[in-house]
């Protein structure tokens, strides 16, 4: 008996697996050896249930091989950069960490690639935001856990009377919460402890590094308070592309509209530039802003909306919303990245 997996001429997955050797027992059926040649086919677009498949397919491929090429360590894996800044400082020159989703990438419409199959495939350990945030990898991401794999939510850690409900999804949550340096400081201690499970070990070493990163959050923690007082309270609206800071506010004392929801996949509409049109110049906002990994669209109409009804609102800057900035800048990391939002938001704004 073949198993089923859907393949149209539009797929095509490169070296996922020489051979693998899958075993099926049915009580009508012997075991029986099955090989499936997956070499040389093409993936341009991956349905989200052949996903899960050819993860699992790895897996099995790859359990009990050595990671000669990373010198033993452990393999991990993060989608977005602010997860994989959170393991770098944590896990240090023990793991290896790659991240599915680099800069100026939105995780909101982010759909698997080919090379992706292969990452999670090889992966020790899987970490990822929740709540959403992925989109419709967050269900592959909770089938593969049930599959047995270390899979992570590292939002898990977090109680559900700490998040921010969401206004449009009723039972869903922002899942925007690294702007509160304090729900990120737990969930650095979430992870921070199942790395130490993994590898007890070296559970000294992570429990050091991780004092060091919440010295780090603390420190750029008073650094923003300390720029914010710059603000008059009446001038601290921050108005964006989406909904990606009510974290941001609620611990900073901002005022937060977004253009859009808190998922990009809900498109502004005409009815929401003239509401936000009327806001602004009722009271009198002076700058607005555009985000990284959003298209600067909707802003540039909305600008242009208040503009022209006797309205002056300005373009304040690019934040850094739902992904981190380029190596080598000083936004490549999550408290580089936030204090920079802040300079820009108190620069406009005060």
């Amino acid at each position: 008996m073949k198993p089923y997996i859907p393949v149209t001429a539009d797929f095509r997955l490169s070296r996922v697996c020489d051979t693998v050797t899958i075993y099926l027992e049915n009580k009508h059926v012997r075991m029986k050896k099955i090989k499936m040649q997956m070499r040389n086919i093409k993936i341009t677009a991956i349905p989200e249930g052949v996903i899960l498949i050819l993860v699992l397919l790895l897996t099995a491929c790859n359990t009990g091989v050595e990671h000669s090429k990373d010198g033993g360590k452990t393999r991990v894996l993060a989608t977005t950069g602010m997860i994989a800044d959170l393991l770098n400082q944590i896990g240090g020159d023990s793991i290896t960490v790659e991240v599915l989703m680099g800069p100026g990438v939105d995780p909101h419409l982010y759909k698997a690639s080919e090379g992706d199959v292969s990452r999670l495939g090889e992966a020790d350990l899987v970490f990822y935001h929740g709540l959403h945030l992925e989109g419709k990898l967050d269900h592959i991401f909770e089938k593969i856990q049930k599959s047995g794999r270390k899979v992570f939510a590292v939002t898990d850690t977090i109680a559900p009377e700490r998040l921010i409900a969401s206004g449009e999804f009723a039972g869903n949550y922002d899942p925007h919460l690294w702007f509160d340096l304090d729900l990120w400081a737990d969930i650095a201690r979430y992870v921070s402890g199942i790395l130490s499970r993994h590898e007890p070990e070296n559970k000294d070493y992570y429990r050091e590094n991780l004092q060091r990163y919440l010295q780090v959050l603390d420190t750029a923690d008073k650094a923003i308070r300390a720029m914010i007082e710059a603000v008059p309270p009446e001038k601290r609206v921050l108005i964006t592309a989406h909904d990606a800071f009510h974290y941001f506010g609620r611990k900073y004392g901002f005022e937060v509209v977004g253009l859009q929801g808190i998922s990009t996949m809900a498109e502004a509409g005409v009815r929401d530039v003239q509401r936000l049109s009327n806001f602004i110049i009722e009271r009198k906002i002076p700058a607005i802003f555009v985000e990284s990994s959003v298209s600067s669209r909707n802003i540039e109409a909305l600008i242009a909306s208040v503009n022209s009804r006797g309205g002056h609102v300005s373009l304040g800057g690019s934040l850094y919303s739902d992904a981190l900035g380029n190596p080598g800048t000083p936004q490549e990391n999550l408290s580089g990245m936030i204090t920079y939002n802040v300079e820009t938001i108190t620069r406009a704004l005060k």
